[in-house]
């Protein structure tokens, strides 16, 4: 074979293996591509959205005070989570800050966790969020908590 004819022929097989390969990849990220967000999300129960402004269903862990995490809830265990509300039992454990909070001490109080308050997620509007949690401490909790405690959640 003529060095021109070699040089054809890979020329060649390189163009049919591009195109081969290219005709694959877009018709394996066509058959994968998720529908669109507002599709997706409509019929989605509400979500969480933790310190990181990521959305969460059903999380086993999130913390409460982003800024220094000396309140953070562990152990979830989800008995409800629809559009209305959600409602979990777990442990919230909680800095004690003495003498200071980074020498203090955690300690563990069993609580009731509910979300509610589904609306439109600012960042994302098609997707929505819980706005309100409560924690109820059916035994001991922290010093200065009431049994009940109710927060606004960030948009």
């Amino acid at each position: 074979m003529g060095e021109h004819t070699v040089r054809t022929a890979v020329t060649l097989g390189a163009a049919v293996m591009l195109t081969a390969g290219l005709g694959t990849a877009s018709a394996a990220s066509a058959a994968q591509a998720p529908p669109t967000a507002a599709a997706h999300t409509t019929h989605r129960q509400p979500v969480f959205v933790d310190c990181f402004w990521k959305p969460q269903t059903r999380p086993d862990a999130f913390i409460l005070a982003c800024g220094d995490a000396n309140s953070r809830l562990s152990s979830l265990h989800w008995k409800k989570w629809n559009g209305r509300s959600a409602v979990a039992e777990g442990v919230n454990l909680v800095n004690d800050c003495k003498p200071y909070c980074a020498a203090g001490t955690f300690h563990s109080y069993p609580v009731v966790v509910r979300l509610d308050r589904a609306q439109p997620w600012k960042k994302h509007p098609q997707v929505q969020h819980f706005t309100r949690l409560s924690l109820a401490f059916p035994g001991h909790r922290p010093a200065g908590y009431e049994r009940v405690v109710t927060y606004s959640l960030w948009n």
